[in-house]
């Protein structure tokens, strides 16, 4: 570590002559929102240094021109061990990547992708004067480090991480903008849908994710839609594309008429949907949580530590229907520490009702400017 580093205090204080910080954190959508605390605090610690996030092409799209922490992304190439298995060749991509890391010029390097195997060394490789990071049992050492455990609040990890490098100061509210673009994008896909004019309030719905286990029943989704718009909603259901054929089984079981967006919205797009509805019901997914991190109140559907990892800094913003299922439902093994071989949901068994509940609590609190 740098002797001009040192002279910040390392129980909260800020270093000096930091003018370029690295976050290594190449992930998903959740993910990255659950970040998004601890990279406002590095921002806040060190408002003149440049923060680098090192992405994948998708935070590069999603993050030009877009108001926040982030000043620039990298995309980390697949590497062995960091979006390739240990034992695949990468063809020199690793070294190609270490190089360009090390041109950079880092003064810290923040590792905020997982326990730090493979992230670890690779982080320590860039020459930064200070890094920081988790680290789980056997793992490399960087110069500061964290104890990686599962479960835990995972954005309240991130931020012990920015503590490390004197990063201590945390501001509730928005976490993400949303840009002009954004909006325009939405309200082009709105007009094109052929839906009409859209009355507020909109409630979105979100039965999708990668995790099958996190997916709540179709026809669950097409009850709380239907009740919602009895009480004067209008309903969207949002997917990706290879998503459509389950948003299909939810508008197709709706005896309500809803907007089909699968498919159909960009990133940018779906945050300006978002902003502008008054509630999202979703499975544990990223647009639970870009929803919470742009200050939208939902309605999540849990499985047991999901929840521990999910829970937003701001716990006013979420209602969480939770799942305390501990057993596969289709072999009965437990799954709380391992996983099983099966993709049947955790979260079938949350009642239609309590999700109903929650999402007219929050349209209620809404029509009286309370959420």
């Amino acid at each position: 570590m740098s002797a001009s580093l040192m002279s910040g205090a390392p129980g909260g204080g800020r270093f000096a002559g930091v003018r370029k910080i690295a976050v290594f954190r190449p992930n998903a959508v959740g993910d990255f929102v659950f970040a998004l605390p601890a990279l406002h605090a590095l921002k806040r610690a060190y408002p003149d240094a440049e923060l680098v996030l090192l992405g994948l092409p998708w935070h590069a799209a999603f993050l030009e021109g877009r108001p926040g922490p982030v000043d620039r992304v990298i995309a980390v190439p697949p590497m062995a061990g960091v979006g390739l298995p240990p034992d695949v060749p990468d063809g020199g991509a690793a070294q190609r990547f270490v190089r360009a890391m090390r041109g950079e010029g880092f003064d810290i390097a923040c590792q905020m992708y997982g326990g730090g195997r493979y992230s670890n060394p690779l982080v320590a490789s860039f020459g930064a004067r200070l890094t920081i990071g988790f680290r789980a049992d056997g793992a490399p050492p960087l110069d500061r480090c964290v104890r990686h455990a599962e479960p835990n609040n995972r954005r309240l990890a991130l931020l012990e991480v920015a503590a490390l490098a004197g990063a201590c100061e945390v501001t509730l509210g928005q976490e993400l903008a949303v840009t002009p673009a954004d909006r325009d994008e939405a309200a082009r896909v709105l007009s094109e849908s052929g839906a009409g004019p859209v009355l507020p309030p909109l409630v979105l719905l979100q039965p999708g994710s990668t995790d099958p286990r996190r997916c709540w029943p179709a026809a669950s989704f097409a009850a709380v839609g239907d009740a919602l718009a009895r009480m004067g909603a209008q309903v969207a259901v949002n997917g990706t594309a290879a998503e459509a054929p389950l948003v299909g089984r939810v508008t197709d079981a709706m005896e309500a008429r809803a907007i089909d967006l699968s498919g159909k919205l960009g990133l940018g797009g779906l945050c300006a949907l978002i902003e502008g509805a008054a509630c999202v019901v979703s499975n544990d997914t990223g647009p639970l949580h870009l929803a919470l991190a742009i200050g939208t109140p939902a309605v999540g559907m849990f499985w047991l530590t999901n929840l521990i990892d999910g829970t937003p800094l701001r716990q006013g913003l979420l209602r969480a229907a939770l799942s305390l299922r501990q057993e596969c439902p289709e072999c009965g093994a437990p799954n709380l520490s391992s996983r099983c071989a099966h993709d049947a949901s955790f979260v079938a068994d949350v009642p239609v009702g309590q999700v109903v509940a929650m999402a007219a609590e929050i349209l209620h609190a809404r029509r009286g400017g309370v959420a």
